[in-house]
Order: structure tokens, then sequence, then C-alpha cells
């Protein structure tokens, strides 16, 4: 069995599986960027190492400072979590030449299914026909114009190398395909290390379902249940669900063997997930993610099974316990992201910050997986998922409402978040009824009931750990936690420090006391008709789309801002000319820095 393992991700995947590891007696090691020295991974883990930048690039997608940590810590095992290198085949073939087990499928597997385009064809040679789409990358825009124009608009521009809704944009026309097309590859090359694009008709009104299968290498693969994870917006999921509502048992089995098809024919090992768009009575092969997924957690509460622990029983070389025939669903479970956006608008921006209070619901059937705590800060840097809320009821009606009720009790300021739009989502009819599909939220929706509270203002700190030996003198001293880092390996060392000392320290993990809450939200440019484009949060500008003296509209773009892995538009709220121009592509930025001034 294995004894330790290397988590090489962040945020609540991270903390997700060291709770597992913990329960199974297995010792884990955490590894962070400069900016998650404090993270809650980071405190949970048995042993932490740093791998230096702030970025992901510089820093979880390092792969040499992985495999640097993997040695110091004395690691037997790596589990990716999901994102960053969890579908990277060079990284799980470095992991596995070094004699260390990684708990995920075979780097073959990957290969062949982690390319979303040889993933289609592999579907295909096993009888599983695919959304009609083009099975080579695409390497210019003509060849996107010629496919929308055979093929009828509009047209998905996918991430070869990703999933999620990263890297994904809709053409609907020909004149939007060399902007798309070079964004896509931009959010691909940031989110996954690669750019490759491919193609898929756009489906109208489909449902997003995907069947969870577990394979051990003795030949066993099975398949578990589905999700619907239809509720989305810029192709990301909010609210995934299992089983899925309004769906015919026939097509479920069908749905299931069809996925045990598809792992079979590359050979896969540990657990995945094969995605489905599913419309008008039929369903078609949309990708397989050889990872763990976001949503795995309602599969957890409908089975009893704890996927994480059979990645790690199936990367040790153990079969699995059970066959097909003893898989049993019970009851209805739902999961709910919160993101730190403001949906307000039904815009969905970014809203990095500091949290300033964070208080999770309770009570019977309520789970909640979090990366952060109260005073932590969700940073532009990384994925802006905060928390999933996850219920369990005997019934979906009953699901539903337990999920309400637990959002009714949740409260995080400091940050805007996701919830307004979730309750929104959760109350509409056409949710009730299950007539909702991948386009439904932004489509349907009134985005008015996004009623998103806007980031609070800076909180009141007082020091982790407080306490006071009987003998401190005159001075006040309190017991303060310090993180010390020698050479790259993270310390807490306890030390008593007068108290203005503690407040100071930068190392210091502070708790947050302040409960006040937010309002407001926040637009895309300041001031309404403003000739001063300003940025809303802070991010990097990744391209700015106009010069000095050009003349611009109401609406045109006028820079691209990346945030939290999104591409965001800054645009003008007045016609005029271009008079100056602030910012260059690279350029970081924070909320009220002016990127251009029209007259």
């Amino acid at each position: 069995m294995i004894e330790k393992v290397l988590i090489a991700n962040r945020g609540e995947i991270a903390v997700r599986v060291a709770r597992t590891c913990r329960e199974m007696g297995i010792g884990t090691v955490a590894v962070y960027s400069d900016l998650d020295r404090e993270a809650l991974h980071v405190r949970l883990a048995d042993e932490a190492y740093a791998l230096g930048g702030q970025t992901a690039a510089e820093s979880y997608l390092n792969t040499e400072a992985i495999l640097a940590a993997i040695e110091r810590s004395g690691a037997d095992a790596v589990h990716p979590g999901y994102g960053f290198f969890s579908e990277n085949t060079d990284f799980a073939r470095a992991i596995t030449s070094q004699g260390v087990t990684f708990i995920g499928p075979p780097p073959g597997a990957i290969e062949v299914m982690g390319d979303k385009i040889s993933s289609r064809l592999a579907a295909e040679r096993a009888g599983v026909s695919g959304v009609p789409g083009r099975s080579e990358p695409v390497q210019d825009p003509s060849e996107v114009v010629a496919f929308g124009e055979s093929a009828g608009w509009p047209v998905a521009i996918k991430a070869a190398y990703g999933g999620g809704g990263r890297g994904m944009k809709v053409v609907r026309g020909a004149p939007e395909a060399a902007e798309a097309m070079e964004s896509a590859q931009r959010e691909a090359q940031a989110y996954f290390g690669r750019p490759e694009i491919y193609l898929e008709k756009y489906l109208d009104w489909p449902r997003h379902i995907e069947m969870q299968v577990m394979a051990d290498s003795h030949g066993n693969v099975l398949w578990l249940g589905e999700r619907d994870c239809s509720s989305q917006r810029r192709h990301q999921k909010l609210i995934e669900e299992s089983p899925a509502p309004d769906f015919p048992d026939e097509i479920r089995q069908a749905m299931g063997e069809a996925a045990v098809k598809v792992a079979r024919a590359c050979g896969y090992q540990n657990a995945g997930t094969v995605e489905f768009l599913y419309q008008d009575g039929g369903f078609y092969f949309l990708e397989m993610n050889t990872r763990l997924q976001v949503e795995h957690p309602v599969t957890e509460l409908v089975t009893g099974l704890d996927l994480v622990e059979w990645q790690i029983r199936v990367a040790s070389g153990e079969r699995l316990g059970f066959t097909q025939e003893d898989v049993r669903r019970d009851g209805h479970s739902i999961e709910v992201r919160l993101n730190a956006e403001d949906p307000a608008g039904g815009r969905f921006l970014p809203s990095p910050g500091t949290i300033t209070t964070f208080r999770p619901p309770g009570g019977p059937g309520v789970r909640l997986d979090a990366g952060y705590e109260a005073g932590d800060t969700v940073s532009q840097f990384y994925d802006n998922l905060i928390a999933k809320l996850v219920v369990w009821g005997p019934d979906r009606e009953a699901a539903r409402r337990r999920m309400l009720r637990a959002l009714g009790e949740m409260e995080i300021t400091g940050v805007a978040t996701t919830v307004p739009a979730d309750i929104a989502i959760l109350s509409h009819e056409d949710f009730v009824a299950a007539r909702h599909s991948t386009r439904w939220v932004e489509d349907s929706l009134d985005p008015s009931t996004f009623d998103a509270p806007q980031a609070g203002s800076a909180p009141c700190e007082s020091p982790r750990g407080q306490g006071q030996p009987d003998d401190i003198g005159p001075v006040e001293r309190v017991m303060t936690e310090v993180t010390a880092e020698v050479n790259g390996k993270r310390f807490g060392v306890k030390l008593w420090m007068p108290q203005s000392e503690a407040l100071q320290a930068p190392s210091t993990r502070s708790r947050v006391a302040s409960r006040s809450k937010s309002s407001g939200s926040t637009p895309m440019a300041a001031g309404s008709g403003s000739g001063t484009v300003t940025v809303p949060m802070q991010g990097t500008i990744v391209k700015v789309l106009v010069n000095v003296g050009d003349r611009v509209e109401t609406g045109d773009t006028v820079c691209i801002l990346e945030a939290m892995k999104m591409e965001n538009a800054l645009c003008a709220e007045k016609s005029g000319s271009v008079k100056e121009i602030k910012v260059s592509p690279g350029a970081a930025v924070g909320p009220g820095d002016v990127v251009a001034v029209i007259e």
C-alpha cells in the first residue's frame, strides 16, 4: 500500500485528497507557490515544500520543482487532483520514471484520452459516436470558417488538452473566427500548458450528462452512475446532480455501457469520467476526463463510495472490491460550486480578494469541500473555486430544498460569490421541471435575479492562536504561529511575541473578526459614459485592441484582462477617439487602474 502521497495541486481538491489519505493512515505532502504559503491545503498536510513563483506556470506547472519536492519528501505516490498536470502525459511519465506511483490512469491512456482529438477517434473505434466535428488540430482561422460554413454555425472551439470549459469559445459567424481562436489558444496555454485546439458543432439545446467510471489493473471496468452538469455559464459548470433528472433508464444503461467501451478502448485504469451531450433522446460522446472530476462528491453521496480511496487502492494494485451488480444508487445529490465571481447582470466577473467571513451551513445531508477559510486570499493567478456545497436527499425535490436551505445559511463576505445565481437557478421552474440545458442559464434566465454583493472592505485582524502566559510582564504578548521556510520546506513555529509585533509579522496567519455585509456590483468599465476605461479587478492585460487615435464606439472592446484564468473584455462606455493608452500586454493591473482615455 502507498505510504506517502504528494498532492500536486492546491485549493479544495488538495484538501479533499489529504483528508482521505489521513483516514487511510497515509502521509501527505503539500506543495505551494509563494502566494499559497499559508493556504489551507498547506496547513492541513503533514509536510509542505515550496515550489517558488506566483503564477501557475512558475509553480504548479513547474515539473522540475515538483520532482524535487517528491525526492526531498520521500513520497512514493503523487495525486494530481484536477486541472494543472492531471491530464498531462509528460508529467505522468516523469513521475513513473522516478519509480513513484501516479494516482491516475497509465500515461498511455492519458495520451489517448487527455488529447480530446485522439479521444474522439478512440471512441469512434469503440463504436461510440461523438459530436460532429473535426478530429485534427486547427492551425488557421480559415479552417474554423470552412467548418462553420459546411457544418453550420455556431461552432465550438475547444482546448485539445483541457476541459471544464477552459479554452472553449463559441463562434457564431466567420467574422468572429480569428479572435475566438486566438483567445481559446491563450486560455488553453495558460491553464493546461498546451495551446492546441479543435472544432465541434455547437448543439442547440443539449444537456451535459457524464458517466463516472472506475477501472482496476485486473481488467475490471465499472460505471458508477451519471451526473447532470447542464447548469453552466461560459461553458463552465455551476450546479451538478446525480442521478440525472427526467432521464430514461434505458438511456442510462446504454450510456453506462458506452462509457465502459470507451474506457476499455484505451486500456483505462483508475477513476475517469466519460462525458456526453444528450439531446432529443440520443447521446453523443464529448470527451473523457482522465482524472477525478470537480463534481465527484455527488456520485459519492448516492453510491456511498469514497472515490479518492478507490483511486489510491487501484493505484496500489488492488482489485475493485465490488461488481457492477453491487453498485447501488440511493437518493439524490446536488452540488453547487461556490466561485469567487460577481454574477450581477449575468457577467460572472472574477472577484479575487480576501475572504472576511466564511460561515458554512450545517445540518443533516450537508457536505462542504472547501479550499479556503476566513482570512484566506483568493488570488487572481489561480482558479476561483472557493468551495463545493453538496447535499443529499431521498429524492430530487428534497435535495433541492435542502440545498436552498443550506445556501440560505451560507455566509461569505470579502469577495463576491456565485451564491445568488445558484439560488436563482435552483428556484426556477425550468430547473424544477428539468427543462434546462447547457445554454439555459445564459439564454433563458433573467440576469437581474443574480443580485450579487460586492467585495467588502478590509477586515479587522487578530493573530492566530492567541494566548498569554502568566508572567508576561508589562508588555502584552501573544502566542503566534509564524511560518518558517528552511531550504524550501515549510515549518510552523509558535513564538511568544509582543502583540504589536505579532500583528505586523508578514508570515503570521491572521484570523478575521469582521462580519460586515457588503453590497453592490462591479462593472466592466467604470462610470456611465465615462471617457476613462478602468479595471474592475486585479489581473493581467493580455491584449490591447486599440491604438492612440483610433475611433471607438460605445461597447467596443479596448483591452482583454485575464483574471482567475478567465478572459474579460474592458469596454468603452462612450464613443470617441482614443487619446491615451496606459497599459501594454503583460501589465499587472488592479481595481480602478486606468487603461485608456477616450475623448
